[in-house]
């Protein structure tokens, strides 16, 4: 893996993004804007499942209450996502969101992104300047001919020279795509040219199963760079699926190590046991679980404990029995019926 890219740091409430911090986790709600109890109960259900960081529309300044809502709810930074109208950027901001996701280029005149600037710098509020494939200004389109990594660099860079004009720079940028090639390549240009903190996503990325598979590629590739600082694995989905998969994504490349990394084998026509129902209960029960061990689901008592021998624990499956075993030496025989069990208490002993 690359070394961390060196970022500025800026705080989003009592979370710090960038300048070495750890990599975020964050979502979005989808429940409307008008629905205060909603949004507070999405809000609750996020933060429950780790969320770090959560998002929300204000679309008009009636919304700002939503927004006070869900701050009042939840510990976790509340962020405002503002498209045009700077006056519900004003307005989240009085009402206590902790960070806004804008364009400033979008909101109109000069005196207009003065306002924003100032009221977020007298609140300590960092701005994201959030740029993607289809909110590039007309004369870049014409420009480069498409929306390509250039186009949304030379975006977002124009929207941070505005509010850098009226000397704020606690900015977090995004520049996303939904083309996972070109958001790879655009962060990666973005990288080079800042010092800002990177918010990475695939935008649009589609239902659960195709959006982790988009943003494994896309945001792996950039972790695995060294680029990033927060996440959001953007999906078709109940958002609370989002941050299981982010922070799978995180613990894939190595990144989050305060819990257990889970192999277990494809099966093949030696395996006896039923494996895939038991690796996923496996999953599942040592999904609260923050000890940062190896742990090997095996299909096959021939090759498994020492195909897993650099495990911390394992099970290697025969027929209706397990062997569980630890770094490879086997420990016992136990029947299948037994095995999730016995392996979560010798998970407790370690």
């Amino acid at each position: 893996m690359a070394e961390r890219r060196k970022s500025k740091a800026v705080k989003a409430g009592s979370l710090q993004i960038g300048g070495g911090a750890h990599i975020s986790v964050q979502s979005m709600l989808n429940v409307p804007a008008e629905d205060a109890a909603g949004n507070v109960r999405q809000a609750k259900a996020l933060e429950d499942a780790g969320c770090e960081m959560v998002r929300l529309t204000v679309p008009n300044v009636e919304a700002a209450r939503t927004l006070a809502a869900v701050k009042e709810a939840v510990s976790i930074p509340v962020v405002a996502d503002i498209h045009f109208d700077y006056k519900c950027a004003l307005e989240s901001v009085a009402a206590g969101a902790d960070k806004i996701r804008i364009n400033p280029g979008n909101i109109g005149s000069p005196d207009r992104v003065k306002a924003v600037a100032d009221a977020c710098r007298q609140k300590g509020v960092p701005i994201r300047i959030g740029v993607n494939s289809g909110s590039l200004e007309k004369e870049l389109l014409a420009k480069y001919g498409s929306p390509t990594a250039e186009a949304l660099c030379e975006s977002a860079l124009r929207h941070a020279a505005l509010l850098e004009r009226y000397d704020f720079d606690d900015i977090v940028i995004s520049i996303k795509s939904s083309n996972v090639r070109r958001m790879v390549e655009a962060y990666r240009r973005i990288a080079e040219l800042c010092d800002y903190p990177l918010h990475l996503g695939v935008t649009e990325a589609g239902t659960e199963h195709m959006a982790l598979v988009k943003s494994a590629a896309g945001i792996g590739a950039l972790l695995l760079d060294g680029i990033g600082d927060t996440i959001r694995v953007s999906m078709t989905a109940d958002p609370v699926r989002e941050i299981a998969a982010g922070f799978d994504i995180l613990k894939a490349v190595g990144l989050k190590t305060d819990c257990p990394q889970i192999v277990s084998c494809p099966t093949c026509g030696r395996t006896k046991i039923d494996l895939i129902s038991l690796a996923n209960r496996v999953e599942e029960a040592l999904r609260g679980c923050k000890k940062p061990i190896t742990v090997a689901v095996m299909g096959c008592a021939v090759n498994g404990p020492g195909e897993a021998r650099e495990a911390d624990i394992g099970v290697a499956g025969g027929d209706g029995n397990g062997l569980i075993f630890r770094h490879g030496e086997i420990l016992r025989k136990v029947p299948e019926s037994e095995i999730v069990d016995t392996l979560l208490q010798e998970i407790e002993k370690l």
